[in-house]
């Protein structure tokens, strides 16, 4: 402490005298007490730390400076208790000091109050010091020095002291009793935030896009202004309540430094509660203000399947609309079955897909992306990449006529419509119409067959040639 104060003197031209009473009014820890550290991360900005170290108190009242604790801990969810020693440490109070020493909070915590300045003549080096008092500090540095004002520091500051509270690092302190003045090892536990992580998924097609390699990471970030060395490290996927209010907001995200943990061996995973729990078989350090990845799954010859999608409205079947639009997109999607027999079967955290593909060189293409939730064991994971380049289609309503109806409520329409679908590709490609219909529904004509996907949406299976067309026309009639 009295080293780094030093050094800020130094630094910023400060000089600040120091005692050691306040040193001696409080115990001590930092982490070379540390004996080791539990760090479980959850999906919304939050963590649940165990920082188990061993202390020597006093018996009786003691006063504990917990030092190089979250700079985010939430202090109302702070236990601490004795592992060694059960029911002999009670904690009486506890202050979480995280307002940390710079020369601006110095300035700010001396305003109304006196500090020396101290020049140098540039001529004869010679210094002069000269009473001042701290004005304001807010926006810039105002001061009373004599009998006039200056809104500059005209040299360097002398302060009498560290004010209360004002520390290098977030330190929680506690007054404490206890029962003995044998060494023990301590737990103290708290939730905190700036510690947050997310999963990553990068697939790779076949050539007959029928089947990909996949890997998962887990990409973790630490803004909570600790740094936690040689830690067990556990991941909880799922979606925990939390009370909102008393969250504090998410801070922006600035990384000085990214780590990647490339081939290490994937993390054991366990259901707890209704969550699932990740794992890593080994200790990691997470430093502050870093980024670090570490490997989740790897599944490779994964079965997929590739789709065409056209879809419809439901405002097509309410009113007289003709063209519906030409050369619309027809998107691309992709589906795997999340099932052991696929060389997967395990519960995926939400993240993002990524989907690569070789071109005929060999190189590795990059053919896009979606966003998956938490998917369990035997679900199916749908995954659209984009829209089609070569497959289009012209949607135009070819009828629509008013059956009966007078009020609102009673309407009956029969409108019918043509879709033309385009291939330019050098193979065939199956193309699925799927079009929502409201109401009360009825298929009444119909060039392909449909399927009757729910109640309120029918599909077509549509084949369309290579360098080719195909044409879909159907009527339906609607009741509302």
């Amino acid at each position: 402490m009295l080293r780094r104060l030093f050094a800020l003197s130094l630094l910023f031209g400060l000089v600040v005298p120091l005692s050691n009473a306040a040193a001696a009014e409080e115990l001590r820890s930092t982490l070379a007490d540390q004996q080791e550290v539990a760090v479980t991360i959850y999906n919304e900005d939050l963590a649940l730390i165990k920082d188990k170290r061993r202390l020597v108190l006093g018996k009786g009242p003691n006063t504990l400076a917990f030092r190089e604790v979250s700079g985010r801990l939430r202090p109302e969810t702070a236990l601490l208790k004795s592992v060694s020693h059960p029911g002999k440490l009670a904690v009486v109070e506890q202050n979480f000091d995280f307002d940390l020493l710079t020369p601006e909070k110095m300035l700010e915590k001396y305003v109304g109050e006196e500090v020396q300045v101290v020049r140098t003549n540039p001529a004869s080096g010679e210094e002069s010091v000269e009473n001042a008092t701290v004005l304001a500090a807010a926006n810039g540095t105002v001061l009373r020095i004599g009998d006039r004002i200056e809104t500059q520091v005209p040299g360097r500051l002398i302060f009498p002291n560290v004010p209360a509270h004002l520390r290098d690092r977030p330190t929680l302190v506690m007054e404490l009793e206890s029962a003995t003045a044998e060494a023990q090892e301590v737990e103290l536990s708290y939730l905190s935030g700036g510690l947050g992580w997310k999963a990553d998924y990068v697939a790779e097609l076949d050539a007959d896009d029928k089947k990909l390699d996949m890997n998962g990471w887990v990409t973790l970030t630490n803004t909570s202004g600790a740094t936690y060395k040689n830690a067990r490290l556990q991941l909880m996927a799922g979606d925990v309540n939390v009370v909102r209010e008393m969250i504090e907001p998410r801070r922006k995200f600035m990384a000085e430094d990214t780590v990647a943990l490339a081939g290490a061996p994937a993390m054991a995973e366990e259901q707890l509660f209704e969550y699932h729990l990740y794992t890593l078989p080994r200790p990691t350090t997470i430093r502050e203000n870093q980024t670090k990845q570490v490997a989740l799954l790897a599944a490779a010859g994964v079965p997929c399947k590739k789709e065409f999608l056209l879809r419809g409205a439901e405002y097509y079947y309410q009113g007289q609309h003709g063209e519906l639009g030409r050369k619309l997109k027809v998107g691309v999607f992709l589906e795997l079955a999340n099932r052991k027999e696929n060389n997967l079967g395990l519960p995926l955290p939400k993240g993002v897909v990524r989907v690569y593909k070789k071109d005929a060189a060999g190189a590795v293409q990059f053919v896009g992306e979606d966003a998956i939730d938490h998917t369990p064991e035997n679900e199916t994971v749908r995954l659209k990449l984009g829209d089609a380049f070569d497959v289009t289609a012209d949607r135009t309503q070819t009828d629509f006529r008013k059956l009966a109806g007078t009020g609102r409520f009673d309407y009956v329409f029969e409108s019918a419509y043509r879709i033309e679908l385009r291939n330019a590709k050098e193979e065939k490609v199956t193309v699925r119409v799927l079009e929502p219909m409201p109401g009360d529904w009825q298929i009444v004509e119909e060039s392909h067959e449909h399927a009757k996907e729910s109640a309120s949406a029918a599909s077509w299976q549509v084949v369309v040639p290579a360098k080719g067309e195909a044409e879909l026309t159907y009527r339906v009639r609607v009741r509302f």
